[in-house]
């Protein structure tokens, strides 16, 4: 059975492909570690089924998109962070250790 795209389709599109490009999908098509790789990475089954083509190059985007998703996560997280200083992060800590725990209400 061949790997197919679970979501809606909502369009089409044409991607121009280089030599390069091609040959990538080559690869992907016939290594397995690749493959493991890249299911790993877009969260959609490819090992030890008939993928085509266009399914393999949704994984790949999918799996890209992920990595932009994490890598603007982390500039977020970095930005909060850069935005705190040592002493605000101190007095937050003061007040958590003068706040009653949840539990201590409970018998």
């Amino acid at each position: 059975m061949a790997t197919r795209i679970t979501s809606p389709v909502q369009r089409r599109t044409s991607l121009p492909l280089t030599e390069r490009n091609e040959s990538d999908i080559s690869i992907l098509l016939e290594s397995s570690a690749y493959q493991r790789a890249l299911e790993e990475l877009s969260g959609t089954k490819i090992i030890d089924q008939e993928v085509s083509t266009s399914a393999l190059l949704h994984a790949v985007f999918e799996a890209g998109m992920s990595a932009v998703k994490r890598s603007a996560e982390m500039e977020g997280y970095s930005q909060i962070a850069a935005g705190i200083s040592k002493a605000d992060l101190q007095q937050q800590r003061i007040d958590a250790r003068r706040r009653r725990p949840s539990w201590s209400a409970e018998e």
